[in-house]
């Protein structure tokens, strides 16, 4: 069998109400100056966690203007205010972009890197300060992976930086945190975190022991998004979905995804599309597309779906296409780029930017050139 590492934070704390736990672990620390990275509906969450932190003679600043797609520049000067503030210590509360948001500016704070020289794979130097995370919905599962993204301008592509030193230290993951997310947002993150699951299970460099965290994924989140969507306050569908992003999350160190995020990029660098809207309309084109290079796994994903088998792997592999394309339509979810107000002439540019995301593209389990990229975005026409 072949080596694979698996990393995770240094810690992980699961549970309804578990960010009590975050001031009892930050007052062991010692630590001083917090620079917190948030949104506006959120903050008002957290305040009765600032005031036990303020008790016990912690400094904090905010930061809450974060947009849904960062870019460099959005980081840059974040990571500017959390210098003039003299961080210590750095905590990310929100969505996937606040928290690969905290991730860079903890790594940086004291840095000489700049952020262009750390796109790709491995070129972090060093691990910076201290920080944690707290997922506020069930979707990228960042709060677990050593991954962060951010929108370059240059060329108007979403890119990622990957390393071992972006694991938080401690993850802090409350389903509860989840309840007032709204039903477009749960939708959409809920379908980026099935993504991460399939695309880890389907993976070319797909290994058993990520396959457990997969396939588990692809079980909770299939059978309980769509209740989350239609109640928020649904306490056992939230904390499903809560555990289900988190699995997905691990996938994303030892395998990571593929042609869905890849392809999704140019969609959301260009027209600023979410990240989980562009993965949830590819997702069913681009698993048609992969099928026939592992029909026996698309099988599985199907069966871990709810599908009931078929005469074939194929049939069932099928089947399980169309219950995760029901699932996108049932929870709100466009099946088209052109309800998005995406023309089709910007197909050729599209595909041409997605041949650059090769750090994603060599995991698909079929090769995907240019023409094949234009013809999955066609196909959403």
């Amino acid at each position: 069998m072949k080596e694979i590492v698996l990393l995770q934070p240094g810690k992980i704390v699961f549970g309804t109400g578990c960010t009590e736990q975050f001031c009892k672990d930050y007052q062991q620390l010692g630590l001083k100056r917090l620079f917190i990275l948030t949104a506006p509906v959120i903050r008002p969450l957290l305040a009765e966690m600032e005031q036990t932190l303020q008790s016990q003679g912690v400094t904090i600043a905010y930061y809450d203007a974060i947009r849904q797609e960062p870019s460099v520049n959005d980081f840059k000067h974040i990571l500017q205010e959390a210098q003039q503030f003299g961080a210590d210590s750095v905590l990310g509360v929100g969505g996937g972009s606040v928290l690969d948001l905290a991730k860079l500016v903890a790594t940086l704070l004291e840095s000489e890197q700049q952020i262009e020289q750390l796109f790709g794979i491995g070129f972090v130097a060093a691990r910076g300060k201290w920080f944690a995370c707290m997922p506020t919905t069930a979707g990228t599962g960042s709060e677990v992976s050593p991954n962060a993204i951010l929108l370059d301008e240059t060329d108007n592509l979403k890119k990622g930086v990957v390393s071992p030193y972006l694991m938080p230290d401690v993850a802090y993951i409350d389903p509860k945190l989840t309840w007032t997310v709204p039903a477009k947002i749960t939708a959409e993150t809920g379908m980026d975190a099935l993504t991460h699951c399939i695309e880890a299970y389907t993976n070319k460099f797909a290994h058993p022991v990520v396959d457990v965290y997969a396939l588990q994924g692809i079980r909770l989140i299939a059978a309980n998004l769509l209740r989350a969507v239609k109640d928020g306050k649904d306490v056992e569908a939230r904390e499903a979905l809560a555990l289900g992003s988190m699995y997905g999350g691990l996938c994303l160190g030892p395998v990571n995804t593929a042609a869905v995020h890849a392809l999704s990029y140019p969609i959301g660098g260009e027209y600023h599309i979410s990240h989980g809207l562009s993965n949830a309309i590819l997702l069913p084109s681009v698993m048609r597309f992969n099928m026939s290079a592992n029909t026996a796994k698309y099988a599985q994903v199907a069966l871990a779906c709810g599908a009931i088998p078929g005469a074939n792997d194929e049939e069932t592999a099928l089947h399980g296409v169309e219950l995760i394309s029901q699932l996108s339509k049932d929870c709100g979810i466009p099946t088209t780029l052109t309800e998005l107000g995406i023309p089709q002439d910007a197909v050729p540019r599209m595909a041409k930017a997605a041949m650059n995301v090769q750090r994603l593209l060599k995991n698909n389990p079929r090769e995907v050139t240019e023409a094949d990229a234009r013809d999955i975005y066609n196909s959403l026409y």
